[in-house]
């Protein structure tokens, strides 16, 4: 469990990392070399997820639970959007959702 944990924070920080060099460069009026960079990890992003033990459908399931709680700690951190209790508690049901999907004991 503690690898595929990895995999999806390590795909989560390249997707986000990748998709805001992205925003910066077209949103923020930065460098069209930011895109490069962004193209690059959100390449890699597509590539991580293959290492996952699961089928597709469940680890891009999954993945999108931890996709949400990534994104909510990226806008407190890097946006310094604190996250409101809303924020936390749909935060918790897509993590709650993650272990269901990902990690809870099948026959």
């Amino acid at each position: 469990m503690a690898r595929s944990l990895f995999y999806f924070v390590l795909a989560g920080l390249c997707e986000i990392g990748g998709g805001y060099l992205v925003w910066l460069w077209l949103r923020e009026g930065k460098s069209p070399w930011y895109a490069l960079p962004g193209a690059i990890v959100l390449m890699l992003y597509g590539i991580i997820p293959t290492l996952q033990p699961a089928n597709f459908g469940r680890v891009y399931a999954a993945y999108g639970g931890i996709f949400i709680v990534m994104a909510i700690i990226w806008g407190w951190l890097v946006d310094k959007i604190v996250p409101d209790k809303f924020d936390l508690i749909g935060g918790l049901v897509a993590l709650a959702g993650v272990f269901i999907i990902m990690y809870w004991p099948r026959s």
